[in-house]
């Protein structure tokens, strides 16, 4: 698996009192961060999208994908007047906000997005597992096994407890091959 991002990059006014830019996280329809990508380009809004290249199999043949690292968001880096028209782009639901207020995304953090992109070709993302939730196994020969994490060793030992019986199994398996039952 490798990753890279594709970002739009838009003319931006020389008129002498340029609006304040920032970054904002957009949060879309799932599965539509790249249409919504190329409405804001076509819009002439500056996008960042960090795509990653997977390995997808399906029954008769193996290809590879570029899928978002962040499902159902993209970056936006605007100013207030075309943050509001980017809400208005077809599967686009909304900017990511804390406490009533859009939520502005530091560019040290999108830098550090690209580095890892560039540095680290494996990276992958989820909800973060912490001890006692409730996880599944989804692929492997452990697939379908449930129970509570208990304990982590390493990155790719864990400890699952099957609550039914009360025993604890300790199992290898990577993180992506594991994910937080709600």
């Amino acid at each position: 698996m490798s990753v890279t991002g594709k970002e739009s990059t838009v003319e931006r006014p020389v008129n002498g009192s340029e609006p304040k830019m920032a970054w904002y996280a957009l949060y879309t329809r799932p599965r539509h961060e790249k249409t919504v990508r190329d409405q804001l380009t076509e819009k002439r809004i500056e996008t960042y999208l960090p795509l990653r290249r997977v390995l997808r199999l399906w029954s008769d043949r193996k290809k590879w994908v570029e899928e978002p690292l962040f499902r159902s968001y993209l970056f936006v880096h605007t100013h207030e007047e075309a943050r509001l028209m980017a809400l208005r782009t077809p599967g686009a639901i909304r900017v990511v906000s804390f406490q009533g207020r859009p939520a502005k995304v530091r560019d040290e953090e999108i830098e550090n997005i690209r580095w890892i992109l560039k540095e680290i070709p494996d990276v992958e993302t989820g909800d973060p597992v912490r001890l006692g939730d409730r996880v599944e196994v989804i692929r492997g020969p452990l697939s379908g096994l449930q129970g509570r994490l208990i304990q982590v060793h390493g990155s790719h030992r864990l400890v699952v407890l099957i609550e039914s019986i009360r025993q604890a199994l300790h199992i290898n398996v990577g993180r992506e091959d594991i994910r937080v039952i709600h």
